[in-house]
């Protein structure tokens, strides 16, 4: 058996398989799934060679006998300053409304430097044992908390810089986005710390101006958006809003737009009208399923009709590029997940039936956001750093029945230690009000 933490500069993986979708050039026939089989040479941490399977015969070839590989996986919608907060805030009944509340208040209670650093490290720890090699997260920025927030991004950027590539996200109310006390300092915030603007959107009289001031900012200081957008109101009308607004303006950043949850309870017309308009206005759209599942529809004593989440399919109809991502973690927003892009992707699949086929789906979780984030990962092309996972299963079928937990996670061609922290390290901050 290939011992895997003794592996040597240069070795090759014979015989392994990966979705096609992964691969900027395909080395040979793609089957049902989607799959291709090949082999991968690495040497110095890096893709050095990509062959047809069976193609290298080199004495240091290690055959893996069709086992699937991925490459470094890309979250692009996360919450890290908020996450593993559940044991002293829980959400008292799943609702948004109960999660808004319960963050709040611990936000004033406990958001102390040090509570937010250990919190978002933890996090970060998480994700880098399930294999993800960048990540996007949305930062609070509305109130005292905002600028300790951002310290300890700026800091952890370069702590973990050559592990995960993080990007931030000043995160407000569209509301606050009209108050000048709110919105110039997150802008500064945002500058300072090469982030970008965000918001997000809901029912409001004030959406229109609020998405008309994102705009100026981002277009006065070059500043790319990524909002949240109509997650909680089925009559939300925002990704409407925001596309024929970046088509009026002829607005040339990037425009990420998340969770996009009314769409999928609109009439055919309207959504046909919407998705036309971000597609031409090149808008990227971000699901967030686990979240979305848990928190649409939740009424006590009532089973839910509404899965919450967006019309992937359609949108990828029409050449919009779409992803999904882990949003947050054991938080009132979401009581589960630990930053696993294998578990998001698999019940992705389930929840938005992106499985029969499969097609190009896997591109949600690597190439996609990646591309979107400006990152080099995503994919499997030789000179990229040799970032990988390695499964036992060795079709799509048995990679999305099982959790994959007995992963092995390769960085620059070199196995990890993929334990995830431990819960217990983080039990002295679940007491309500120590950071006060």
């Amino acid at each position: 058996m290939l011992d895997f933490g003794k592996l040597p500069a240069a070795y090759v993986l014979g015989s392994v398989r990966a979705p096609a979708a992964l691969l900027p050039t395909v080395p040979g026939p793609v089957d049902a799934e989607g799959l291709v089989a090949f082999d991968i040479a690495i040497a110095d941490g890096r893709i050095d060679r990509i062959a047809p399977s069976g193609a290298m015969a080199d004495t240091l070839r290690h055959d893996l006998a069709g086992r699937l590989v991925l490459p470094g996986l890309v979250d692009i919608h996360t919450h890290l300053d908020k996450g593993f907060i559940w044991k002293r805030a829980p959400n008292p009944d799943g609702s948004f409304e109960g999660a808004m509340t319960a963050v709040n208040a611990d936000r004033a209670a406990n958001w102390s430097e040090d509570d937010i650093y250990r919190r978002f490290d933890f996090a970060l720890r998480c994700a880098y044992a399930h294999g993800t090699v960048a990540i996007r997260t949305h930062l609070d920025s509305e109130g005292p908390r905002a600028a300790t927030t951002w310290k300890v991004f700026a800091r952890l950027r370069e702590e973990w810089r050559g592990r995960i590539e993080l990007q931030a996200v000043g995160l407000i109310p569209i509301d606050s986005v009209l108050d000048d006390t709110l919105f110039v300092p997150l802008v500064e915030l945002a500058r300072a710390n090469g982030g970008l603007l965000g918001s997000y959107t809901y029912v409001t009289p004030n959406l229109h101006v609020g998405l008309a001031r994102l705009f100026d900012a981002a277009e006065r200081h070059g500043l790319a958006l990524d909002l949240h957008v109509d997650e909680r109101h089925t009559a939300g009308r925002g990704l409407a809003t925001l596309a024929e607004m970046a088509l009026e303006r002829r607005f040339e950043g990037p425009i990420l737009a998340g969770h996009c949850c009314a769409l999928a309870v609109k009439e055919a017309d309207e959504i046909d009208r919407t998705l036309d308009i971000v597609a031409q206005a090149g808008i990227g759209v971000v699901s967030l399923p686990m979240c979305n599942l848990y928190l649409q529809d939740r009424v006590a004593g009532r089973t839910p009709r509404w899965r919450g989440v967006t019309l992937l399919q359609e949108m990828k109809a029409r050449g919009i590029t779409v992803m999904v991502a882990s949003d947050n973690a054991r938080d009132p927003f979401y009581a589960y997940g630990d930053l696993d892009l294998v578990e998001v992707y698999r019940e992705a699949s389930r929840i938005a039936h992106l499985d029969h086929p499969p097609g190009d789906w896997p591109a949600a979780i690597g190439g996609a956001p990646a591309g979107w984030m400006g990152v080099n990962a995503g994919i499997l092309t030789p000179g990229r750093p040799a970032d990988l996972s390695l499964f036992a299963a060795r079709s799509l079928n048995e990679f999305l029945a099982r959790p994959q937990a007995e992963r092995i996670v390769l960085r620059h061609g070199k196995a990890i230690d993929a334990t995830p922290p431990d819960y217990a390290e983080l039990d002295d901050l679940m007491e309500r009000g120590h950071g006060a």
